[in-house]
């Protein structure tokens, strides 16, 4: 069989590095659950509440504030990565034949 050359094609494509929110916004719920427990049970509170009470009641909020800092800091680093993106030129290979070697 000949091989047959054609032409490479060429484009033009941006590079960047940008943040997986996911991660972000666990992150920043699990902060917040960490500092609703450091709330709820290591600053001494009014007796008439029940620390676990108190511990949910914090962290309702603490971790929906994390959640939003976390979000909030990985559209930061989004926006810095557009300010950084690179652009490259890239060249498609051509196809080869199958490889037919049965120990692979």
């Amino acid at each position: 069989m000949a091989f047959e050359e054609t032409p490479a094609e060429r484009r033009e494509v941006t590079v960047r590095r940008a943040p997986k929110y996911v991660p972000f916004l666990t992150l920043g719920a699990l902060v917040g659950v960490v500092a609703a427990a450091v709330v709820a049970y290591a600053v001494p509170g009014d007796a008439t509440f029940d620390p676990g009470a108190v511990f949910g009641f914090f962290l309702v909020m603490f971790a929906a504030a994390g959640a939003l800092l976390g979000a909030a800091l990985a559209l930061i680093l989004d926006r810095r990565s557009v300010r950084r993106q690179e652009h490259a030129v890239v060249e498609a290979v051509p196809e080869s034949e199958p490889d037919t070697d049965p120990q692979a």
